[in-house]
């Protein structure tokens, strides 16, 4: 067990690290090749917040594991609401103003409707993987399309801010090579603790992947959130969590479904969906003020989201030791 644990500990900084490695060195041999510095950082930089789940979920699926990669999806994005979010709420309140949040909103509801109704069967094939990846591209593309039209957008901004430093061609691919083969070692720590905890405690790989696996992967929205909160880019904090939840549902779906699919655990579809929905909700709900002005996200309605998802980990424990 106690093997077990430090995999998990280990490989997910690990993981952590690679993946900003990653992002780095994948960013600065874009930006060596001349491609724009905006669309660079709505796209890799933005992309990269996904990028442990994606690893991870792909790993899980390799060695069959399908309902860990499906439980690390929604349990992610249940912790990024929830956890997240009501902890960054905690600590300073998020007023927000950007035009581009305003159109996310939407947009990530269509993105959640567009995956439970691929899952609504109760299986996940290569088809619903390739329906995942097209709107992943059309994602992608539109956010690259407002964000070359908003220029004067914070968020663009920040996004745009967040690319490295000029780097040569040859440190550039030397962090990418790096960051990859690190991503590719901890998710294997990760997936290997993670499936050893699920056997010798008895719980089902699903909820592994929702509760141990979906907290560790979602502690790099955790720390980029509070960080932009604290320098006053509530814009960026917000956005990291509606950019990650869209794109854990459009790329890291998609693993398991290219790689491993066929059925999954039904409490994934009956009981974890409908409470992700929930909480998307609620993101809405609390953030509804986001009109000409912006809104905020005060300390009162980010303490509801915490003991949200305090609730949710405590509804999986007793039905798991039941």
């Amino acid at each position: 067990m106690l093997l077990a644990v430090a995999a998990i500990a280990v490989g997910v900084a690990l993981l952590i690290w690679g993946a900003d490695r990653f992002v780095d060195g994948a960013a600065s041999v874009a930006k060596n090749l001349r491609v724009p510095p905006m669309v660079i950082g709505l796209t890799i930089v933005s992309l990269g917040t996904s990028l442990p789940e994606m690893i991870v979920s792909a790993m899980a699926a390799l060695d069959g594991n399908r309902d860990l990669g499906i439980g690390n999806v929604l349990g992610s994005n249940i912790a990024n609401i929830g956890l997240v979010l009501g902890i960054t709420a905690l600590v300073i309140p998020l007023t927000v103003k950007s035009m581009t949040l305003r159109r996310e909103m939407p947009v990530m509801f269509m993105v959640t409707l567009l995956a439970f109704a691929l899952m609504a069967d109760g299986a996940l094939s290569r088809g619903d993987g390739i329906i995942l990846i097209i709107g992943l591209v059309l994602l992608l593309a539109w956010i690259t399309m407002l964000g070359l039209r908003d220029r004067d957008d914070p968020l663009v901004a920040e996004f745009t801010d967040s690319i490295p430093d000029q780097m040569s061609m040859g440190v550039s691919l030397l962090w990418f090579v790096v960051g990859l083969a690190l991503l590719i070692i901890s998710s294997r720590m990760v997936v290997w603790g993670a499936v050893e905890i699920a056997h010798l405690l008895g719980v089902s790989d699903l909820i592994i992947g929702l509760t141990i696996v979906a907290i560790g992967t979602s502690l790099p929205e955790l720390v980029a959130s509070l960080v932009s909160a604290l320098k006053g880019e509530a814009d960026l904090a917000i956005g990291n969590v509606i950019g990650s939840n869209m794109f854990n549902l459009l790329a890291v779906l998609a693993m398991p479904a290219l790689i491993h699919p066929g059925a999954f655990a039904p409490e994934a579809l009956m009981r974890d969906f409908p409470i992700m929905i929930g909480f998307t909700i609620a993101l809405f709900v609390v953030s509804f003020a986001l009109k000409k002005s912006g809104g905020v996200i005060n300390r009162f309605e980010g303490g509801l989201l915490t003991a949200g998802f305090a609730g949710y980990l405590i509804l999986l424990y007793f039905q798991s030791a039941a």
